[in-house]
């Protein structure tokens, strides 16, 4: 099927080493063979991974059998295992931020700057209907990106201007078996439904691809809509502290405009990858004083609004050198200590704390040294030579866009 080599070789250019997800599904196993394919005519590199979310009895065998069509074509796979397991809530969303998780992990651990994944033409359509069930906005409905970067890693969908059913096809012919996962088929999931609710929409006209180019128009103006954000939040924003500043000339910006820069400002303070929903945003907009949200808290005062982090959310400690909380990179002398929240009892310690010029709120989520229970130093609140405190991510980022979801 040149149609699917041809969307292969556009969608992935270049020399440097590809990894690619393999569940043994057959949308995963179509690109597997299209990828190996190309590497054999020339392309990049290949290595697979396959994520065993240990949730199935057959998980194991299934990864397994990926194991054994890669050693038959020669190319290297892993199995990456999710140990820890669902916490309860939503049990899909869980098991894939950790499938993300664990293939950026494999793929930095072996050189790997990019990794395809299997998404068609038909998950877009189903990502639409879902986006536009929960009330998205303009960014929800813009769907899947065919490129993006997250995790260090950049993601890359080729087939997503190819029917599912044109792989399965594709399969038949070269004689290449698949597994069905029976969750697929699992009406409790939302995807389910709207797979199912697929056949019955294009009575109506609204087929996959007047779905998918409908998300691909919202894509056109999601990016128009970035770039007033970007112009807005170069004339009302500044970083303090690792903290986002919004001046009171934010409300003189559309509201689309308002929303999308809190959006922003929560995933450049936070580090998170995913935009909080639309209605919850505008909660915290407008709320009169303080709100907490995915992580970060929103404050508003006589300067404007003031996004930081929430102390609850702050991640474990970590070794001097190592990147904290997503947000600091602290240095200094002592390589037994730890990097932690300063939270209230560090901040006991500095009587003379306020001499920072900074608010008590954004000192307690500040990076705090610590050894053997006493504290070291405190870059933020209390500045010394000894340890630094460097922010983990570029400042320019935040009015450049590159933290909006």
């Amino acid at each position: 099927m040149p149609e699917l080599t041809q969307a292969l070789r556009l969608a992935v250019t270049g020399g440097a080493p590809l990894g690619v997800a393999v569940s043994g599904g057959g949308d995963s196993v179509a690109l597997l063979l299209l990828l190996d394919d190309l590497r054999r005519a020339g392309g990049p590199p290949l290595a697979a991974v396959t994520v065993d979310h240990g949730l199935r009895p057959e998980a194991a065998e299934e990864a397994a059998t990926v194991a054994r069509l890669c050693a038959q074509l020669g190319v290297p796979h892993d199995t990456m295992r999710w140990t820890e397991g669902p916490t309860g809530g939503n049990l899909m969303d869980q098991a894939r931020r950790a499938r993300r998780r664990l293939i950026a992990g494999w793929a930095r651990a072996r050189g790997i700057s990019r990794v395809a994944l299997a998404h068609t033409a038909d998950d877009q359509a189903e990502t639409f209907l879902m986006r536009l069930a929960r009330g998205s906005g303009v960014d929800g409905l813009a769907g899947m990106a065919a490129s993006r970067e997250a995790e260090g890693i950049q993601w890359l969908r080729p087939l997503l201007g190819i029917r599912r059913a044109a792989l399965r096809d594709y399969l038949i012919a070269r004689g290449q078996g698949w597994t069905e996962d029976p969750t697929n088929d699992d009406p409790a999931h939302d995807r389910t439904r709207a797979r199912q609710a697929l056949p019955v929409l294009a009575g109506l006209g609204l087929t996959v691809d007047r779905l998918t180019a409908t998300a691909e128009r919202q894509a056109l103006a999601r990016d128009a809509l970035e770039e007033l954000a970007n112009r807005t939040a170069r004339a009302v924003g500044r970083i303090e502290a690792g903290e986002v500043l919004l001046s009171p000339a934010l409300a003189d910006a559309p509201r689309e405009t308002q929303l999308r820069l809190l959006a922003r400002a929560i995933g450049w303070v936070t580090g998170g990858h995913y935009r909080p929903r639309l209605s919850a945003l505008a909660d915290a907009l407008d709320a009169p004083r303080r709100a907490t949200l995915a992580g970060a808290v929103v404050s508003r005062g006589k300067t404007g609004l003031r996004v930081g982090r929430e102390l609850r959310a702050c991640g474990p400690a970590v070794a001097p050198g190592q990147v904290w909380d997503n947000r600091w990179i602290v240095s200094g002398p002592d390589a037994r200590a730890e990097i932690r929240a300063l939270g209230p009892e560090g901040l006991a310690h500095l009587p003379r704390w306020r001499e920072a010029g900074l608010p008590r709120a954004t000192l307690v989520v500040s990076p705090s040294v610590w050894l053997e229970g006493r504290l070291l130093a405190a870059p933020l609140a209390r500045p010394e030579a000894e340890w630094r405190a460097i922010p983990a991510r570029d400042p320019l980022s935040f009015f450049a866009g590159l933290f909006a979801h």
